[in-house]
């Protein structure tokens, strides 16, 4: 089983369009397409697992570049999401400065 990115896809694209696209190449086990969770509108890429290797390795040569509604596909094996989650819009993570507060006195070296 491969799991395959696909990206830079028009925002009408649907799963039966995705799927029809990879179908030549081998069997297509799933088709995930990726929404919006508030609107439910595609984020415009998706991932499709195909169960032979092979097979998903000649989709990924064939389909990488190639156009689809005026866009150029970017098509990749998909890489596992990294760990730990985070991320985010800076919540909860170190502080960088630079936020409000008095500012920071010089030290004088100690000799």
């Amino acid at each position: 089983m491969k799991n395959i990115f696909v990206g830079n896809l028009d925002f009408a694209a649907t799963e039966s369009s995705i799927r029809s696209l990879f179908e030549p190449y081998g069997n297509v086990e799933k088709v995930n397409l990726i929404t919006d969770r508030d609107t439910g509108r595609s984020r415009g890429f998706a991932f499709v697992e195909m169960t032979d290797s092979a097979e998903a390795d000649r989709a990924i040569t064939a389909l990488n570049g190639a156009d689809l509604d005026g866009r150029a596909l970017n098509i990749n094996e998909a890489r596992p999401k990294p760990q730990g989650g985070g991320g985010g819009r800076g919540f909860g993570g170190p502080s960088r400065g630079g936020s409000g507060g008095a500012p920071r006195q010089r030290r004088e070296p100690r000799w």
